[in-house]
């Protein structure tokens, strides 16, 4: 912690003063986010349920599927119901020091496991498409696991980073965080201390990581594409590029909002919540949405799981 000043005293509790607009019509905005956080919940631990019940969903593809229907589920769970508190009563706003690390913690554990775990479904997608012979063989349960695995213990690992470094600073006051929950930009505004290196380290461990994750994505299709383009049928191409639609849409819609908010570190504020909330509140929503709807087998599950399907599943081999 910088002590260069030892009559400053640490703030014991921060002030989140919310996202722009809502304090007008606090009711609706609870409602709203409300509904938003139930069909989140709902539809990942559906997908989450389906995944782990039915015994046709269980090639690798589905395996991390799971995981990030975990993942959105605890992302959405950090920031949402703080959001839906500080919209009821002003007491809802104030989270206490520790409560701060904490949800920033979290926050970044999840979405940077999350980015970890997009490039190993690329990677499955690779391996399925383009190395059909020896994906059972290469992408066995020891490997999922074991893949799985590594991106939550990296993930925790680059939260900590960020964690201890954000707050070994002395917060002295202001105590107003002029966001919607506690992330490291506008946290770092009220350190009673420099914090250039601070911003450095966050520009550079979370550039370099995201880039780094989104090159090897990047690879991963340029291969598939290739591979995907001497299938001589169009049927087969068709069903080749279904499975890769859905990872696709999911890493576009994580990727460009971060890129907004963590690129320009000291803008942040309530005015640039935008960004965060699409990626934060409304990604982990439309996940499941975007599985479901353009994967058969997903959807045949789940109607068999809520009881409209007959009791001999219809669906066939997992896509390889």
């Amino acid at each position: 912690m910088d002590m260069d000043n030892p009559n400053q005293t640490m703030v014991s509790y921060f002030f989140l003063e919310g996202l722009m607009y809502t304090a007008e019509h606090p009711s609706l905005f609870f409602l709203l986010f409300l509904l938003i956080y139930s069909i989140t919940l709902t539809g990942n631990l559906l997908i989450l349920t389906t995944v782990g019940c039915d015994p046709h969903l269980c090639s690798p593809m589905y395996h991390f599927l799971g995981h990030l229907s975990f993942l959105d589920a605890c992302l959405s769970t950090v920031t949402v119901p703080k959001v839906m508190a500080g919209l009821l009563t002003l007491d809802g706003k104030v989270i206490s020091f520790e409560g701060c690390a904490v949800q920033l913690y979290c926050f970044h554990f999840l979405a940077s496991t999350e980015c970890f775990l997009y490039t190993v479904m690329a990677y499955d997608r690779y391996l399925a498409i383009c190395q059909p012979l020896h994906y059972s063989v290469a992408m066995n349960r020891q490997m999922c696991a074991g893949l799985a695995g590594i991106t939550w213990a990296i993930g925790a690992v680059h939260s900590a980073i960020h964690t201890s470094l954000t707050f070994r600073l002395l917060y002295c006051g202001p105590q107003h965080i002029a966001y919607f929950f506690c992330d490291i930009p506008p946290v770092l505004k009220l350190a009673c201390a420099d914090t250039t290196i601070n911003e450095l380290v966050m520009l550079a461990n979370i550039g370099i990581v995201a880039a780094g994750c989104l090159i090897l994505i990047i690879i991963s299709y340029i291969f598939i594409v290739a591979a995907v383009l001497q299938i001589r049928t169009a049927k087969g191409r068709q069903r080749a590029f279904s499975t890769c639609t859905s990872h696709l849409t999911v890493v576009f819609l994580y990727y460009i909002p971060p890129v907004c908010i963590y690129l320009q570190p000291r803008s942040s504020g309530a005015g640039t919540g935008a960004p965060a909330i699409f990626y934060t509140i409304v990604t982990p929503m439309l996940n499941p949405f975007i599985y479901t709807l353009r994967n058969k087998e997903v959807k045949l599950a789940l109607r068999k799981l809520l009881g409209q399907g007959s009791q001999e599943s219809p669906i066939g081999s997992p896509p390889r």
